[in-house]
C-alpha cells in the first residue's frame, strides 16, 4: 500500500499519480518517481533522519566555534586582567598595565623591574 507524498492519500496499487492532488507517484520499475514513500511514517523517519545528521553536523560546528572563542576570551583576560599595574617611580600611583604614562603626574612609566630584567638580557642566555 503506498501513499502520496505530498496529501498523504492513500494511492491504488496500479496508480501513476494521486487522484487527490494530480502528483505523479511511480514508474515502471516500481521506485517512486517523486519521492513517494511506501507510508507517511517511513518518508517522516527518513525526514528526521537526515534532519538529525545536518542538526548534529551544526551542533559540531557551532561547539568547535564556541570552545575556540572561549579560549580566546581565556587568553586574551589572562594578558589583560593578570598583569601587575606599572608604578611609576615619579609619584607612586598604579596605572594600567598597559599605560605608556601616569594617569597622576603624566611621567613616561618605565617597565616593571621583571620585564626590564628580561628585555636587557643577552639573547643568549
Amino acid at each position: 500500500m503506498q501513499y502520496c507524498h505530498v496529501c498523504g492519500t492513500k494511492l491504488p496499487d496500479d496508480a501513476a499519480f494521486c487522484p487527490n492532488c494530480g502528483t505523479k507517484v511511480m514508474d515502471m520499475s516500481g521506485k517512486t518517481a517523486t519521492g513517494a514513500a511506501t507510508s507517511p511514517s517511513d518518508e517522516m523517519r527518513e525526514a528526521f533522519t537526515r534532519m538529525s545528521l545536518e542538526m548534529e553536523k551544526a551542533f559540531n560546528i557551532a561547539a568547535r566555534e564556541l570552545q575556540g572563542a572561549f579560549e580566546t576570551a581565556r587568553n586574551n583576560i589572562q594578558k589583560n586582567v593578570y598583569k601587575a599595574p606599572i608604578i611609576c617611580s615619579n609619584c607612586g600611583e598604579k596605572n594600567s598595565p598597559s599605560a605608556d604614562y601616569c594617569v597622576k603626574c603624566g611621567k613616561k612609566l618605565s617597565l616593571p623591574s621583571t620585564e626590564q630584567d628580561k628585555t636587557n638580557q643577552p639573547s643568549g642566555t
